[in-house]
């Protein structure tokens, strides 16, 4: 399985994910800064993946350190995320994360003056937080792959797999578990536009792993449904309100609301990391607004008249009511979400 994400001496080591399919190249990022910078023009990308960067990228900053005292070190770590934090304001993992870190600073600032003592502890919590979404994944998976079915057609949207995540994946690990347990299930990929995350990434991990994977177009969906050719639907999220509103990369709630026309269960995969029981509804989760170029030019083509304005929303909002069940690496949540999310969280 492809390492999304890697500690080094020498920096974090990612996979650029704008190259993929065509190149496969794993550059080191050297300080927070460039770390930030490789989250907010998606070399890392999934909002798992993205809290381990940001995890990843304070621990960096804090052992490469030129403070003096503990009260230089203080304003640095702040200045360090804050960076990380401003990077993209819809995936709450990375929020989730950077408070973790947080948490472990004050702690340890309060009784360690040694600043390599501090640099290592927030590097252990790093790569426990890796560690712990790659075991959270495979806990996903096993709770996912009872709900699919024994053979079929599933169709899944952007890429919710190891590559969007420290390893295995959410949505797509549902799917790996399901296989492993000898289900014969297909897979189509939507292609996902304006990034195309489906055609150039999802199609690319699950044709590394020998899945069987074919990749339609966005509009094909409703047509393959009402031919009866799709059994499931299952996608990832990048933030859950506390009543089950999911958001999730741009184009979902299209898939939501055919996927219930259509009498197909609608699965949503996502670690509890996910889930912001401080947001009521989906009305209230930040949708960030991306470069108009993804949308306006194809590999680096034009192919929207110049001067001719364009919406880029990377995310919707799909309503708790086209959501068939959640699947969470503490269990299954189901109707009525604002009370087994939070059992769940509780757990």
């Amino acid at each position: 399985m492809v390492k999304t994400i890697e500690w080094t001496d020498e920096g974090v080591r990612m996979i650029d994910q704008r190259k993929l399919p065509m190149v496969e190249e794993y550059p080191v990022f050297k300080n927070y800064r460039d770390i930030a910078g490789a989250i907010r023009s998606m070399v890392v990308r999934g909002a798992p993946a993205i809290g381990v960067a940001a995890a990843m990228g304070v621990a960096l900053g804090v052992r490469d350190s030129k403070a003096g005292n503990m009260s230089e070190l203080r304003e640095e770590f702040n200045e360090i995320t804050e960076t990380l934090a401003s990077t993209r304001p819809t995936a709450v993992n990375l929020f989730w994360a950077i408070e973790r870190m947080k948490r472990l600073f004050k702690e340890i600032a309060s009784d360690a003056s040694d600043k390599r003592v501090i640099a290592d502890r927030l590097i252990h919590e790093a790569l426990a937080i890796q560690a712990e979404d790659i075991e959270g994944n495979k806990r996903i998976g096993r709770f996912g792959q009872e709900l699919l079915p024994n053979s079929g057609t599933i169709l899944t949207h952007c890429n919710a797999g190891a590559l969007a995540t420290a390893g295995y994946g959410t949505a797509l690990g549902v799917i790996r578990a399901a296989i492993e347990n000898g289900k014969q299930l297909h897979v189509l990929a939507g292609e996902t536009r304006p990034f195309l995350q489906g055609a150039r990434l999802t199609a690319w991990e699950l044709w590394k792993d020998d899945i069987d994977v074919r990749v339609i177009s966005d509009n094909m969906a409703g047509s393959f449904m009402r031919q009866g050719l799709i059994d499931a639907v299952i996608v990832g999220a990048d933030r859950i309100a506390a009543n089950g509103d999911v958001a999730n990369k741009i184009g979902t709630y299209s898939l939501a609301v055919l996927a219930k026309q259509h009498e197909i269960p609608f699965y949503v995969a996502a670690p509890l990391s996910t889930l912001d029981l401080r947001i009521p509804d989906g009305s209230s989760i930040p949708i960030e607004q991306r470069d108009p170029a993804e949308v306006t030019h194809i590999g680096g083509v034009r192919v929207v008249p110049d001067g001719v304005p364009v919406f880029n929303p990377a995310f919707d909002v799909t309503p708790n009511s086209f959501v068939t069940a959640i699947i969470t690496d503490r269990g299954v949540a189901v109707p009525p979400y604002i009370e087994n999310l939070r059992r769940l969280n509780h757990f």
